[in-house]
């Protein structure tokens, strides 16, 4: 975040889509973000953020506040902390999974999340319930943020955007399940935060894949200012305000870090070929 702050002009992301319309961004300009509603989003990220004086954008998913947990966090506990050195989900066509590394458990969790992840929601949530009652595992229920928590952080001058409420890959649901899914997360936040909620992320995120055109004109008609993917570019004026592209940045160090944001900047010329959500 000291870098962060030292090498680029990170504005507050409403604030940023303004500017953004009216063609009046500083040089370097960026926007830090936050998705799920995760309590460590709360606990760890916010404090830092305050100490270097940062602004960030908490999108949160509202049907797992106070207690809720998503389902690939299931997943991942169930995994991480089964005492077995096998886990045995061939009865649901998951395979067996050696489980007696380090290695093998995060090869386990990722092939049991990419496995399930485009399910339809019900028969997901069945899945995952089963992989606990396999695992044996007694599961967390303070992952996610509290009501009281999102409050306190948007007191604290963090913006609060809207995720759905169940963390659906939208492109999977039917248009009225779409709209009801971004509407009622919409108006939880309204209504916990008494004020508007103008922002909003997709869940996953992939234009195409995780979510459709339609879906981006759903939110559009309910009045958002801007959404944003996870289809890597920059925004600038050409982007569809509800379609902006997002950065992800994951490594440790200076240098990685670097790197990773010129492949970024690189990915403005696919953008530009239409291949990404900002034509």
């Amino acid at each position: 975040m000291t870098w962060l702050k030292e090498s680029f002009n990170v504005l507050p992301l409403d604030q940023a889509i303004a500017r953004l319309i009216d063609r009046t961004l500083p040089t370097r300009a960026a926007c830090i973000t936050f998705d799920d509603g995760y309590a460590d989003n709360f606990t760890v990220a916010m404090p830092i953020l305050r100490d270097h004086g940062l602004t960030a954008t908490f999108f949160v998913a509202t049907g797992f506040l106070d207690g809720g947990r998503m389902w690939n966090d299931t997943v991942i506990e169930a995994v991480s902390h089964c005492g077995k050195s096998r886990l045995d989900l061939s009865e649901e066509g998951l395979g067996v999974h050696e489980l007696n590394s380090a290695v093998t458990v995060r090869q386990a969790i990722m092939n049991i999340l990419n496995e399930i992840k485009y399910r339809e929601s019900a028969e997901r949530r069945r899945t995952v319930d089963y992989i606990a009652a396999v695992a044996g595992v007694r599961l967390p229920n303070d992952l996610m943020l509290t009501s009281e928590q999102v409050r306190a952080m948007r007191r604290a001058g963090m913006l609060i955007g809207a995720h759905t409420v169940t963390h659906p890959i939208l492109a999977r649901l039917k248009p009225d399940e779409v709209r009801s899914e971004i509407l009622d997360s919409q108006q939880f936040l309204e209504s916990l935060l008494q004020e508007r909620v103008s922002l909003f992320a997709y869940p996953n995120g992939k234009p195409n894949i995780d979510y459709r055109a339609g879906d981006a004109e759903v939110v559009r008609g309910l009045g958002f200012d801007a959404a944003v993917t996870t289809a890597w570019g920059v925004a600038d004026s050409r982007c569809d305000l509800m379609q902006l592209p997002r950065f992800t940045p994951w490594d440790k160090t200076r240098l990685r870090f670097g790197a990773r944001l010129i492949r970024n900047l690189w990915q403005n010329e696919q953008l530009r070929s239409g291949q990404m959500a900002c034509p």
